[in-house]
């Protein structure tokens, strides 16, 4: 589908739901949109703007409020400059007055249930209805391999049933749910709301490519990540280190960034591209640096960039769409390479839980790699090499995949629609 023939489907779409809530004498529906769960994270950063942008284009005659648990460190005024209607309800006097004004609260997407306890006192303070919007359900925690206590699990799954929709983020978790009993009446895949992030900041993008020699469509950008975000290192997070946490990631790092290594050899070796080695949260510049930077031959080096410092989410997408392509061991930057119809191989393992399995939802098997098995580690380089190599084949892809999740985004919005 080309932009032009989305563009007019959407306002087609906006404008029918706008005539259909007129002739039936429906007022103006409020969403309380509960998301923003944390700053340290251009993923995590991405979850709302993308589901603004998507509620944007499918109901633009709401309302919409923002419930959000952090919006500082420039979050704040980076949403309000894209959605400046859209109203921040911070205090206790601001929820009050959202939770009575509003029709609907729709749970953004996270790593679980996030605000389950916000969403259970909107459920028992207002009677009103709620949903949820492209969820990971998670039932085991990795580094104690015990698994989440039955009657926590069971409760959750209880109030999932309350839910006028539950959309998951993979195939794997609304199993899980179906498989424990969960009785809401509308459960089904939904890709993650940071697939419809839109944000840009060509401005500060532009400037920091030039500066490094990076030019559009001439360079790969490559991203790492350790088994367990180190959250012990970020001071505002104000944690002890976990050193199990800690423990496995040492014993795991080489492991999980040899391959990329091998793949940023390949990349400078056999073809003319550059690599940006870049951060997806607050940690990753010193584990970029440590183990895809540093280690690298002198040869190689030359025509590679560490990126020394952390960035908001317009600033990424402004800088993965001149790209040719991602790779590495996060999740939101390949989501929002795809919602952008950028090429992105998505590497992931048990601690990530079951949220990677999105990208065979999507169609992306090929570009998902377990690195728990062997198999996969060792075909990573050849996979990202092949990328490189076949440019057109790989946006080809890409763009079937961004389609399907167009799909989904429309489908969902529908429901959403009905409800309100």
């Amino acid at each position: 589908m080309k932009r032009r023939q989305f563009l007019c489907g959407s306002i087609t779409a906006a404008m029918m739901s706008s005539v259909l809530r007129a002739a039936e004498g429906k007022s103006t529906p409020r969403i309380l949109l509960r998301s923003s769960w944390q700053t340290v994270n251009i993923g995590d950063i991405a979850h709302t703007p993308g589901v603004l942008a998507i509620l944007e284009r499918y109901l633009p005659e709401a309302e919409i409020y923002l419930w959000p648990s952090n919006v500082k460190n420039g979050v704040q005024e980076l949403l309000l400059s894209r959605f400046p209607k859209l109203q921040i309800v911070q205090g206790a006097e601001a929820l009050k007055s959202a939770f009575a004004q509003c029709d609907f609260l729709l749970h953004g997407s996270g790593p679980s249930l996030v605000a389950e306890r916000d969403v259970r006192r909107w459920h028992e303070e207002t009677g009103k209805p709620f949903g949820v919007y492209g969820i990971t359900l998670p039932v085991q925690d990795s580094a104690s391999t015990q698994a989440t206590p039955g009657d926590v699990f069971a409760r959750t799954i209880a109030l999932l049933s309350e839910a006028e929709f539950v959309y998951f983020r993979d195939s794997v978790s609304m199993q899980l749910a179906k498989d424990r009993g969960c009785t809401c009446p509308v459960m089904e895949f939904g890709p993650d709301g940071a697939f419809g992030t839109d944000l840009r900041d060509d401005e500060k993008a532009i400037a920091f490519l030039q500066r490094h020699g990076l030019e559009e469509g001439k360079f790969m950008c490559c991203i790492p990540r350790l088994r367990y975000t180190p959250y012990w290192v970020i001071p505002e997070k104000k944690r002890e280190r976990d050193e199990i946490k800690h423990a496995r990631n040492e014993a795991m790092k080489q492991h999980d960034h040899a391959p990329h290594r091998k793949a940023i050899m390949e990349l400078v070796r056999r073809t003319d591209l550059k690599v940006l080695v870049c951060p997806e949260d607050r940690t990753q510049m010193a584990v970029g640096k440590e183990l895809l930077y540093d280690p690298l031959p002198d040869d190689v080096k030359a025509r590679v960039v560490w990126r020394p410092d952390y960035w908001l989410t317009g600033e990424a997408i402004s800088t993965y769409v001149r790209s040719a392509g991602l790779f590495g061991n996060e999740m939101h930057s390949p989501i929002m390479c795809i919602g952008n119809g950028v090429p992105a191989i998505v590497c992931r393992w048990s601690e990530q839980t079951s949220k990677g399995y999105m990208w065979r939802d999507i169609g992306l098997g090929d570009w998902l790699f377990d690195f728990d098995n062997e198999a996969d580690v060792e075909r990573l380089p050849s996979a990202v090499l092949e990328m490189a190599k076949n440019p057109e084949a790989a946006k080809e892809k890409a763009a079937k995949a961004r389609q399907f999740v167009i799909q989904r985004q429309r489908e969902s919005m529908e429901m959403l629609q009905r409800t309100v």
